[in-house]
Formats: structure tokens, sequence, C-alpha cells
């Protein structure tokens, strides 16, 4: 769909049509939630899929920051209404904080040594 489209409301497609045989059919049909996708999240679904969803080869193909590459990942999650599974609270992963994933982030684009980020761990604990 064309960018900005989506958002002027429910869209529907109401004719499919072939040229051989000439043949046509009418109706409401629904658009599906990938459709709905701008451009932009089209192109990123398709090199995250081509990366086999590595977030880090996403950041080489496409030159940008891997905070950049989470950011657009969780655009499109949004774009098409799918949520994180939900982890019990007695599971093996708690809650990362938001200056831990900061942290994490920076390590993974390595900004950060792995001792620099144990170190900001134990900082942003206390």
């Amino acid at each position: 769909m064309p960018d900005g489209l989506a958002d002027l409301g429910d869209w529907h497609i109401s004719e499919f049509t072939c040229s051989d045989p000439p043949l046509s059919v009418r109706g409401k049909f629904e658009i599906s939630r990938f459709q709905r996708l701008t451009s932009e999240q089209e192109s990123f679904l398709v090199t995250f899929l081509r990366c086999r969803g590595v977030l880090s080869a996403v950041e080489k193909e496409l030159g940008i920051s891997y905070p950049t590459v989470r950011s657009r990942l969780d655009a499109l999650l949004a774009a098409l209404e799918l949520t994180a599974p939900d982890i019990p609270e007695n599971g093996l992963r708690t809650k990362v904080s938001d200056k831990h994933k900061e942290i994490l982030d920076r390590l993974e684009a390595g900004e950060l040594s792995p001792e620099e980020a144990k170190k900001a761990m134990k900082e942003a604990q206390s």
C-alpha cells in the first residue's frame, strides 16, 4: 500500500481480474496486515528475512546502527500487531531495565568492551 494511505481508514480490495482467460471477481476482500506496511517497513522485512533474523547482519547490510535495527524491528512488529511472548516471572529471563538495555545495545554495537559493560551493569544496579 502506498505510504500514508494506511492511515486513511479501513481499506479493502473490491475486484480481482485476470486477462487470460478474461475473468473478474468482485467482492469485499480484506487486505492482509503485510499489505498495510509502508514501503520502508516492507523493505526492512525483506532484508530481515534475507539475513535470517540475524540483527548484526541486518545492521551491516543496511549500514545502520544496531539500536536503529532494533527500533525498526520494534516498529515493524507494532505495525504487524505482533507482540513478544510473555515471559513467566519464574522463567530464566528477567525484565531488563532501560539502562541495562542501553548498556547491552552499546556492547552489541561494539561501543563497550565486555569489561566496561560488566562495570556499567553493576553501577546501574546501585
